[in-house]
């Protein structure tokens, strides 16, 4: 049986990543962003945010340079195309809640999709976003991080690396 991967939250946190859903790799392990192919490890790294290459088993080591992680949904799949839309419609609520609760400075969304369907904005641009969800907490959208994405490396790692000037 798939299970979820636990939230990594914490009160007054400087950035809470948001994936669309734990990989079965996740699934698995626990661990956020644990399937080889995902990018997140090495696009943090690159991008200035942390100050090495974490491995996904470190994950709640994040905590101290004050970055936290969920879902929108807490669903292991193999891909974000089968979550169901009353999934999304759940999960951006519960996210909703989520942030309202621990509000951290910024919320980066890893994937536009994963933005729209908690937003139910459509055509959003890369990073900052000119209304944020919740008063005093600002929306970043980045890409994803998965493999499939077909953006090249060096332009995922400038589009996060913006997240830096509100941290």
């Amino acid at each position: 049986m798939l299970k979820p991967v636990p939230d990594i939250l914490e009160k007054n946190l400087r950035i809470i990543f948001v994936g669309y859903n734990p990989s079965i790799r996740s699934s698995e392990t626990g661990h956020h962003f644990a399937n080889p192919s995902n990018r997140f490890w090495n696009i943090l790294h690159r991008a200035g945010l942390t100050s090495r290459k974490y491995r996904p088993e470190e994950d709640v080591g994040l905590l101290k340079s004050g970055y936290g992680m969920t879902n929108i949904v807490p669903r292991p799949t193999r891909a974000a195309a089968d979550i169901t839309n009353q999934e999304y419609k759940d999960g951006a609520a519960e996210l909703y809640r989520k942030i309202s609760y621990y509000r951290p400075r910024i919320v980066c969304f890893v994937g536009k999709g994963v933005y729209e369907k908690y937003s139910g904005r459509r055509n959003v641009p890369w990073g900052k976003q000119e209304k944020p969800m919740l008063s005093g907490v600002s929306d970043f959208v980045a890409p994803s991080s998965s493999g499939l994405v077909r953006m090249k490396l060096d332009e995922v790692v400038v589009i996060y690396s913006g997240l830096k000037e509100f941290t």
